[in-house]
């Protein structure tokens, strides 16, 4: 079986336009979180989010191409760019059919949609601008990417709601174990912050309603969560064949070593209450990486704050790990970053890496805990461990379920 590495990453969040910064601050306990700057909240009660600060596209993409582009896919190529760099790759006329891009997003562009309805109601038809529909489609993020780098492999987007980014690196590794490319430029981005995206997620109930208190609004697993902040940024992994990688002499981060997928069937936007598509996901990850549970020893959680997800998270955990669910390290990277929906689980990819490589998880801040949840929860400090191994969890709406295995790679002499 051909094995799978990663050999390159690349983040922008709203702690950290970098991956450096990115993990100092995650185990520094910063948040990210704050008012709302993308536009004016005016009277709306749910007016604080995780956003990306500090971020200037022009680094990375041309003045004319950023004018085209929705800020998704400027998050999304920052950070394949920060990705390809960091990997060491060259991408040219001699590898650019087996290099992929598999860029994963909830909503895409959907922010134009809003912005080119209130043009046409304002000042009529005429005001919509020519790249409304190729900004707004979701696999922009990916194509933007394969068309400025060069990659012309596979190219797809996944939109697996909050589950997408994680995805694309499962269906990345895929893409290498069938032998239809050499290196997939796998992650997820996202940047759906506007009036309509957090008038209809307030609506609909999962948002915190500590507007008053940002930094401390996101509390996963804790007894007084009360929902989740919302998110934006983007995260990116090289994933590359072992034959490839070590022909070139690239640095292994860690080893992908399998996941699994399933479907709650259940209910469109709410978890399965007892976890079962979860449990089978963390089950079915476990099998196809040919692990036990034992040889787990970190859990990046999706763990996203709301009463139910967490409690149905936890269930999963303890139903696929059995009495081994109590020795496992979890933490939730979303009380830091907010819910960066398609962004998500490619960000915990790139904090699993980083904690295998490190030897430390970092904390879920604002935690108090919650008799319901009797697990190792990460709280408010970091941990050392000796890690061999870390799953991932990414559960979107809809039931989408997405667990990926990471293996840690000792430094060659």
């Amino acid at each position: 079986m051909t094995r799978v590495f990663v050999t390159g990453m690349g983040a922008l969040t709203p702690i950290g336009n970098d991956v450096s910064t990115f993990w100092q601050n995650l185990l520094a306990g910063q948040s990210g979180a704050g008012r709302i700057a993308a536009f004016d909240t005016g009277d709306m009660p749910h007016n604080i989010a995780c956003e990306v600060k500090d971020f200037d596209p022009t680094a990375y993409i041309d003045r004319k191409t950023v004018r085209r582009i929705h800020r998704s896919s400027q998050l999304a190529l920052a950070a394949a760019r920060q990705a390809i760099a960091d990997a060491r790759l060259t991408i040219d006329s001699q590898n650019a059919e087996r290099v992929g891009v598999l860029m994963a997003t909830g909503g895409g562009g959907i922010t134009e949609i809003e912005n080119g309805t209130l043009d046409i109601v304002r000042k009529g038809w005429r005001a919509v601008g020519p790249f409304v529909v190729p900004s707004a489609m979701p696999n922009a993020v990916s194509c933007i990417i394969s068309i400025e780098v060069g990659a012309k492999g596979p190219v797809m987007t996944s939109t697996a709601a909050c589950a997408s980014g994680h995805y694309s690196v499962i269906e990345g590794y895929h893409y290498l174990q069938r032998g239809e490319a050499d290196v997939i430029i796998a992650g997820g981005a996202e940047s759906l912050l506007s009036m309509l995206t957090m008038a209809a997620f307030g609506r609909m109930g999962p948002l915190s309603s500590r507007t008053d208190d940002p930094e401390h609004a996101c509390r996963p697993f804790s007894v007084d969560r009360d929902g989740f902040v919302a998110g934006e940024g983007a995260a990116s992994l090289i994933l590359e064949t072992e034959e490839h990688a070590r022909a070139r002499g690239a640095t292994l981060y860690a080893e992908v070593l399998g996941g699994k997928l399933t479907g709650d069937a259940y209910h469109i936007t709410a978890p399965e209450p007892q976890g079962d598509g979860a449990a089978r996901a963390l089950s079915g990850a476990l099998q196809m990486a040919r692990l036990k549970a034992e040889e787990i020893d970190v859990v990046m959680a999706h763990g996203t704050g709301t009463v139910l997800n967490d409690i149905s998270e936890a269930i999963a955990l303890k139903r696929a790990f059995g009495a081994a669910a109590h020795r496992l390290k979890i933490t939730s990277l979303k009380s830091m970053v907010g819910h960066a929906l398609g962004a998500a689980g490619a960000e915990s990819a790139v904090a699993a890496v980083c904690a295998l490589r490190h030897g430390i998880v970092p904390p879920t801040i604002n935690y108090t805990p919650d008799p319901a949840i009797d697990l190792h929860i990460v709280g408010n400090q970091p941990e050392r461990v000796v890690a061999r191994h870390a799953i991932v969890n990414a559960f979107g709406f809809g039931g989408q379920n997405v667990v990926a295995v990471f293996g840690r790679v000792d430094p060659e002499p």
